[in-house]
């Protein structure tokens, strides 16, 4: 009897199924910020090329293994050695590496299922102690963000530079290849002790001591005593051929077992960090803008109902300021909202309010009527009081309007009443007031006609 077919996922349709799924992640990561103003792209440019290039490197099966070290531990003569020639300059000096470049490793050996174009490129990174270190640092930790393999090189025990470079490379969660350079210089006894040091607790969590490997890619000369025929003998020194067959072989041993998972999950970590980054920046801009905005209009209404002689009109007026600051806060946010719908949002913020605001609602009105009664000279009385009275007043419309269209418009499990009751309480009432009355005091003195 034939059996039916099963309709089981198998391993390599589902490592499939997640290097599409980080694709995907990458590209929506890209689309969330189309939708930014002309500003917010320009300040966001930089990380929107960053994931632009991590979709081409994911698309492509690119396979980037970065290199760390301090100056003279052999990273450039450890790339040459596995290239197999001479691409990156050996220079005894150290510190020659002034910005982050690769090599394409075409003898790797090595390509991604599935993408015929793929290939193994090695990152060479400026050395981690070198002058300027602190903006080449940050040069290389991009380099390791985008990398899918790391091999930071040594040629001695860890020093504290060593040790915290790689504590922190380790924290974002990429294969760590730790190798120790020039073992051609330590005697058999005393290398033993040191990759036991690598090896043991020291490392654990940090580096698998199975990835904990020797090199000689630029060996030391070698004296030979080369005794001819005749029985005569001469001194000749030879330079051995590098030995990095160890690290090549980890390198695809590596590959073979996770290179798919690894490109697809290093492009997921890094599009959801890039993405809350990004995030970050543009809620921070936003909220900003939304700042200056709310000090803007509380100053511009405080100034227009405390100069305003005429009753009623400097209520009105105030109103109509805050709505038009109210719609102004939605454009920031990327909100449409209509001025109808703005006086809607003010009613149902003021109601939320409730009681801890009748005391500047009361200070308006009182003011408003004590003009009425003076026909207008109550002005020069009521000027400050109403004044910082209407400032403060659209001070807190304007940050509870804010939080509703910084959470896409809506008050969230919260609700209005609690929103805006923790923006009361967060507040500095008399630091808004002592602002808003000096920006009052400042702008009457300087208008000519205030004595009148």
């Amino acid at each position: 009897m034939t059996k039916p077919r099963t309709h089981e996922t198998t391993p390599s349709t589902a490592l499939d199924a997640d290097y599409e799924a980080a694709m995907r992640s990458v590209r929506a990561s890209i689309e969330q910020f189309r939708s930014c103003g002309t500003e917010e792209r320009e300040a966001l440019r930089h990380e929107l090329d960053q994931l632009h290039a991590m979709s081409e490197k994911l698309a492509a099966g690119r396979v980037e293994i970065v290199v760390f070290g301090e100056i003279s531990t052999g990273k450039s003569a450890l790339i040459n050695a596995l290239v197999g020639q001479s691409v990156a300059e050996v220079n005894v000096r150290g510190g020659w590496t002034r910005d982050v470049w690769d090599v394409n490793w075409q003898g790797a050996g090595y390509c991604v299922p599935g993408l015929a174009k793929s290939q193994v490129v090695l990152i060479d990174t400026p050395g981690l102690n070198e002058v300027d270190g602190a903006q080449r640092t940050a040069i290389a930790h991009e380099a390791a963000s985008r990398a899918d393999l790391v091999l930071f090189v040594v040629d001695s025990d860890l020093n504290e530079v060593e040790y915290s470079a790689l504590v922190e490379l380790s924290s974002t969660h990429k294969p760590i290849l730790l190798i120790l350079n020039k073992a051609d210089l330590y005697p058999p006894q005393e290398l033993e002790e040191l990759l036991s040091v690598f090896r043991g607790s020291r490392l654990a969590g940090v580096v698998e001591p199975a990835n904990v490997i020797t090199a000689k890619a630029d060996p030391r000369q070698v004296e030979y005593f080369i005794e001819s025929a005749d029985g005569a003998t001469r001194q000749e020194w030879r330079k051995p051929q590098p030995d990095v067959a160890a690290l090549r072989e980890r390198i695809l041993e590596v590959l073979t077992a996770e290179g798919k998972a690894l490109l697809a999950l290093n492009a997921a970590m890094y599009a959801a960090d890039k993405s809350d980054r990004m995030a970050a920046l543009r809620v921070q801009m936003r909220n900003e803008k939304a700042t200056a905005t709310i000090w803007s209009f509380a100053v511009l209404k405080a100034l227009g109902v405390a100069s305003n002689p005429l009753a009623v009109a400097d209520v009105l007026g105030g109103t109509a300021v805050d709505a038009v600051m109210v719609v102004t806060l939605g454009q920031v946010y990327g909100i449409e909202i209509t001025t109808a719908n703005a006086r809607s949002l003010i009613t149902s913020i003021l109601k939320a309010a409730g009681w801890v605001m009748l005391s500047e609602v009361a200070v308006s009105y009182t003011s408003s009527f004590f003009k009425a009664v003076t026909g207008g000279w109550g002005t020069v009385l009521t000027a400050l009081p109403q004044g910082a009275a209407a400032g403060y007043g659209s001070y807190i419309v304007g940050q509870a309007a804010r939080y509703y269209f910084e959470h896409g418009a809506s008050w969230g499990q919260q609700g209005p009443k609690r929103v805006v009751a923790q923006i009361l309480e967060n507040t500095d009432k008399q630091s808004v007031l002592d602002r808003i009355k000096a920006e009052i005091k400042k702008r009457l003195a300087a208008n000519k006609y205030a004595g009148k």
